[in-house]
């Protein structure tokens, strides 16, 4: 594999310096498909609630390439050498592993109806630049990186490093998300991971002396998705964004006649397949060019959407415990939005989140995760950590409602609209 000349150096306040040294990695870097996850931010809407969290794709894949690189570093001392087509194999994988991503991310990628990881395949193996570096380093190696991403490799080894319950991507996003967000929650020791990383019958364990450390990393994980990713603003934003997407693939469809032109929306919402390079002209900042334009739109829902969008006009958030009548009454609610004006399906939204600090049942044996005992046997951690085995498979669920307050109580109807919804929630609500 060709080297550069002279190594390039991204300053990163993670990980202090990350260096290039291989001319491949360069080049992929230095493409329109990757350079263009400057442009998306790494948590979608999660800005709203925390303002400093505006890092990007771009700075996150860098830092999974680096993670990356060190485990190599370290399971090759371990006398785990990895050939060179291998080593570049995991590098691309773990550069390119979110080169798919949409703008805002998940609620982009719902009313497309089709994922980020069917768009980083897209990208490896259709006509676009990254699959012709790829290829022109090895016939056939953007579709062997495609299937470590999509974790359809034959290697289960390298596929673990990019994409298990420990890999580079989490053990990069935990560190960067939480450094941006200003939340402590996500601080892992990442030295001590790395440190106590070995290869056991081709798989990824840990010595047991860092026991402590993949507890602390486990516990993290979980606080940072309650108290950061599934935020109830973070999430309201987000739903804002999809229902402003939606409406203009509704309007489209029904053949409105929009303002500003609209041939990128139209690549994508109205072809049986998605354009790649439509696709790819996306990031948040057209996004949120587009909803300035929609401020002047005809359509009221959008103009109202595109106001809420751009001025945090968030939808209010109700938690509430799932009753025999829930689902009965969700949908009383929903009709009784409809029908005094209020569209639900732009206006009213419900999560059901369940996450498990460590879920050991739902995990196949490459995921679990395995101690390296001092008498030279492997055992999975739950039958070690006391810790560990007090939350297994224990999960926390949360039922969440969400809807515009505010317009609901300047409505004609409001008083039938909050009863059904008190009882919904099971509880009163301050008018």
């Amino acid at each position: 594999m060709q080297r550069l000349t002279d190594e390039k150096v991204f300053k990163d306040p993670i990980h202090s310096f990350v260096r290039v040294t291989d001319l491949l990695i360069w080049q992929l870097i230095e493409t329109p498909e990757f350079q263009r996850l400057r442009r998306i931010k790494q948590l979608g809407g999660t800005h709203i609630v925390y303002p400093t969290a505006e890092h990007s794709r771009f700075s996150h894949s860098l830092g999974v390439y680096f993670i990356a690189r060190r485990m190599i570093d370290v399971l090759n001392k371990q006398k785990m050498t990895f050939n060179e087509i291998d080593r570049m194999l995991i590098l691309c994988a773990a550069l390119l592993h979110d080169v798919g991503h949409g703008p805002f991310s998940h609620s982009f990628e719902s009313v497309l109806g089709v994922n980020h990881e069917d768009f980083t395949r897209r990208i490896l193996l259709e006509n676009t630049r990254i699959n012709h570096l790829l290829e022109g380093y090895r016939l056939g190696f953007s579709k062997e990186v495609s299937d470590v991403i999509g974790k359809k490799h034959a290697n289960r080894l390298i596929v673990s490093l990019i994409s298990s319950e420990i890999d580079a991507d989490r053990l990069d996003y935990l560190l960067r998300d939480s450094y941006f967000t200003g939340t402590p929650y996500g601080e892992i020791d990442l030295e001590r991971l790395l440190r106590t990383m070995r290869v056991e019958q081709g798989k990824v364990v840990f010595k047991y002396s860092g026991m402590h450390a993949l507890e602390d990393y486990l516990f993290s994980r979980y606080q940072m998705y309650w108290q950061v990713y599934l935020h109830d603003c973070s999430l309201s934003f987000n739903f804002l964004i999809q229902a402003m997407l939606f409406r203009v693939r509704t309007l489209l469809e029904a053949g409105h006649a929009f303002n500003c032109r609209m041939h990128l929306f139209e690549w994508l919402f109205l072809t049986d397949v998605v354009d790649i390079d439509a696709y790819l002209r996306m990031d948040d900042g057209v996004i949120t060019t587009y909803a300035g334009f929609f401020l002047d739109e005809a359509d009221v829902i959008l103009q109202d959407l595109a106001h809420r969008f751009l001025n945090r006009g968030l939808l209010d958030e109700f938690d509430y415990v799932p009753t025999a009548k829930s689902e009965a009454l969700y949908e009383t609610l929903s009709k009784r939005l409809d029908t005094a004006g209020i569209s639900a399906t732009d206006y009213l939204f419900h999560v059901n989140h369940q996450r498990s600090t460590y879920d050991y049942y739902g995990l196949d044996g490459d995921e679990k995760i395995d101690l390296l005992m001092p008498d030279g046997d492997t055992q999975e951690i739950s039958a070690v950590s006391n810790i560990i085995k007090g939350i297994v498979n224990a999960p926390k669920q949360k039922n969440t409602l969400f809807l515009p307050l505010k317009t609901i109580k300047e409505n004609d109807n409001r008083v039938e609209i909050m009863d059904i919804l008190e009882q919904l929630i099971g509880r009163k609500v301050d008018v």
